[in-house]
């Protein structure tokens, strides 16, 4: 009958009805699929882009002997290959992320119905629906969707991008974007960052259940953060494990005996304040890369950018020299400090003879320089209101030589405290290279930020003496030439007679005729006088910026005692020079910098200089053998047992504010500046307030654990000594006859300070 629910006319058309409901959500999401491919939901990402990721790589700083001294980065992270992966790690993110990942094109159709159905039959094991790749393309969005649509949406582009990356990458290439790409972390971003975060190795050296661990992180590293949820991150690390045993990476028995091992992490937290060589680092970062990176330009024009652009620094710095000059300043220092404070009975921690107004604008001074006042005064608090805010006590940590200490001060005097403690510059280098080999500019860089070595200027003292004596020996003199050890006086530029005193202790020497070698040895004020008096004080500017001092120089008399302030790294710099046969190489830090990819992008030599004579140069370095074979130096011989030959010169500068010890050998000269950060806090007396005691241990310290260091190869040889010598008298012990007793006093193996 016609009109009949039955006809065949109606049941086409319920045909056609039952096939459009069927395949409308595919036709729908075909041409959702085919509009947001086309970017009409949003840009996607190029296709050059994604063959070049902008991921943010940390710069690398290297030591000469290939260990990594530190990283300047926005992201902690430093890529690796597919090749830098233990077996482990792939196995354990393939078992747990994505089991067909060898199988699917970037979208696994299969895993998503399952992971569809499981939620729609309420079926929790069903597993998720993302593929390693997926979760790799989801990394590309920096914004998260602010709701359902555009989450969708967002999800549309995964897969799309999805698919490009399988077309563009192999199979091991975006695994390994996807372990350099996640973040797991306590500032470890990429796989090889966490491997040296969490367990102090690499990549490729992950046991089972360390790769486990960090796989399992995955699925949320804030919930699975093994230093906050342990036992969480336990169970999660052996749900990683089941994976890998039900997926036959691992068997039963295997997975028993792991699944009850706890995390044993070692864990190495990123800190500029931590690791070795600190200061250099933060120099190196603040100050010559900053310049380098303005300087120098990317192929699109933009300049390099060392927290971005993953540059690999190559430095001159010894990693082990660095860890025994950084545990000898240390040593010296926690023991010296012991007895400065012993010392402070007044005035805490000034000098006794500081006075109440003195202290009063030193401390008003300092208070002024705080970043808390700079701050304070930028939010327009008055004067009345900072000075309360600064004497109000405040809960704070602070620095002590047994560690940090929880207590309650206010800022003022906090700052007060701080100043108590000495500081310490300490600076080894090849003369013949350049290359500095360890670099320690301060006590502790996360309390006391200012570096002692290229930064920090102080009053040199003596050490700058053998400036003036070598203007002797170029002209011809010997270090057996002899001076009457009587008062000198200069007339200087303005008129006035300048005078100076030998120091305490030097009146046995006084009225006799002193040979330059016994005269530095001892340090004898007049006869450096009368050798400043001979030559005049432009003379000795002269020399000494041929030898790389670039500090300020007043030409006047009294320089020859060493008034003038001058960094470690340049009296450490031209004493060099005398033990790299007369000539001066500039010292140097940085050897080359690469890309990330290894391109060299510039490679650094040093300047150089002939200033003396290999002949004149020898000389000198025979005249300062003197300092420490009878001289202010001998505690190197009768202490640390250094019987090798060493040239070196000690400098003690006025009120025992700074004490200074340069020492010379062959292979590395190294120099070491003490003293308060205020002048005005120092020693009272000259038992421990001398360069012999506050400087010179460091050096002896520091040499006494290199030279136990076999690998370092540092020879104990003595100095080059030129085939054709003219006769220079170098022995002067026959000059030397009336002094004998005292040389041999001085000589021997007690301390002639403790007398």
């Amino acid at each position: 009958m016609a009109g009949s629910k039955n006809s065949p006319g109606n049941n086409k058309k319920y045909v056609l009805i039952t096939w459009g409901l069927v395949f409308a959500p595919v036709i729908f999401l075909f041409l959702l699929f085919t509009l947001t491919s086309c970017e009409l939901f949003g840009e996607l990402p190029e296709v050059e882009e994604l063959q070049n990721p902008k991921n943010n790589l940390a710069s690398i700083v290297y030591s000469s002997d290939g260990r990594i001294l530190g990283k300047f980065y926005k992201e902690n992270r430093i890529n690796c290959t597919f090749k830098e992966l233990s077996p482990n790690l792939v196995h354990a993110l393939i078992a747990t992320e994505d089991a067909r990942f060898y199988e699917h094109s970037g979208v696994d159709l299969k895993a998503l119905f399952r992971s569809v159905s499981g939620l729609l039959t309420g079926n929790m094991n069903a597993g998720g629906g993302s593929t390693i790749t997926q979760q790799l393309s989801k990394m590309q969005f920096s914004e998260k969707p602010k709701n359902k649509v555009e989450r969708i949406m967002q999800k549309l582009k995964e897969w799309i991008i999805a698919i490009k990356l399988e077309r563009l990458y192999t199979k091991e290439e975006i695994m390994t974007m996807y372990l350099n790409k996640f973040d797991f972390l306590n500032l470890a971003v990429g796989v090889k960052s966490a491997s040296q975060i969490y367990f102090n190795t690499t990549p490729d050296k992950l046991n089972l259940p360390q790769a486990a661990m960090l796989v399992g992180m995955a699925k949320n590293p804030s919930l699975f953060n093994p230093r906050r949820f342990e036992e969480r991150t336990q169970k999660r690390r052996n749900v990683v494990l089941s994976q890998m045993k039900k997926y036959g990476y691992i068997t039963d028995a295997k997975f028993d005996s792991l699944k009850v091992t706890p995390l044993n992490l070692d864990f190495k937290s990123e800190d500029h304040n931590e690791g070795l060589a600190t200061y250099f680092r933060e120099y190196l970062r603040d100050n010559f890369l900053k310049e380098w990176c303005s300087t120098h330009k990317k192929e699109n024009g933009k300049p390099y950018d060392i927290y971005r652009d993953g540059l690999r620094i190559y430095t001159t710095v010894d990693s082990r020299m660095q860890q025994y000059a950084e545990e000898a300043a240390i040593e010296q220092m926690k023991f010296l400090q012991g007895k400065f404070f012993k010392e402070k009975k007044k005035n805490f921690p000034f000098a006794w003879n500081v006075s109440k107004d003195e202290i009063k604008n030193i401390m008003n001074s300092s208070m002024h320089r705080s970043d808390r006042y700079k701050a304070l005064k930028a939010a327009g608090k008055s004067e009345d209101e900072i000075a309360k805010i600064f004497n109000t006590p405040i809960k704070m940590r602070v620095f002590s030589w047994r560690g940090e200490i929880d207590t309650t001060l206010s800022p003022y005097d906090s700052i007060r405290y701080y100043k108590s403690f000495l500081q310490c510059g300490f600076m080894a280098m090849e003369p013949q290279t350049g290359y500095i080999k360890a670099w320690v500019g301060g006590i502790n860089h996360e309390h006391f930020k200012y570096d002692h070595v290229k930064v920090g200027r102080r009053q040199v003292g003596s050490t700058f003496k053998p400036f003036v004596y070598a203007l002797a020996i170029q002209e011809g003199y010997s270090p057996c030439y002899q001076i009457p050890n009587v008062r000198t006086c200069i007339t200087t530029e303005d008129g006035k007679e300048w005078c100076p005193d030998n120091s305490a202790g030097e009146e046995k020497f006084e009225g006799k005729p002193q040979t330059l070698k016994l005269a530095l040895a001892m340090s004898i004020n007049y006869i450096s006088a009368a050798l400043m008096k001979k030559f005049g004080p432009r003379a000795v500017v002269n020399l000494a910026r041929r030898m790389g001092v670039t500090a300020p120089l007043e030409p006047v008399p009294a320089l020859c005692l060493g008034v003038a302030d001058i960094s470690v790294y340049e009296m450490v710099g031209a004493n060099s020079t005398f033990a790299n046969q007369g000539t001066y190489v500039q010292p140097i830090f940085v050897t080359r910098i690469e890309d990330k990819n290894g391109k060299v992008l510039e490679e650094f030599v040093p300047n150089t200089d002939e200033v003396v004579n290999e002949e004149k140069a020898y000389v000198m370095c025979e005249l300062m053998k003197g300092v420490v074979l009878y001289g202010t130096g001998g505690e190197l011989r009768y202490k640390y047992k250094l019987t090798n030959p060493i040239a070196g010169k000690t400098g003690t500068t006025q009120n025992n504010s700074d004490g200074w010890f340069i020492g010379m050998t062959p292979d590395l000269v190294a120099g070491c500046w003490v003293g308060g950060e205020d002048r005005s806090v120092h020693f009272n007396t000259m038992e421990y307030g001398q360069g012999a005691r506050m400087a010179l241990p460091v050096w002896g310290k520091f040499f006494t654990k290199v030279y136990a260091d076999k690998t370092l190869k540092i020879s104990k040889d003595d100095f080059f000594r030129p085939a054709h010598m003219s006769e220079i008298e170098l022995d002067c012990s026959k000059y030397d006859k009336e002094n004998q007793q005292i040389i041999d006093d001085l000589s021997g193996e007690k301390d002639p300070f403790d007398q």
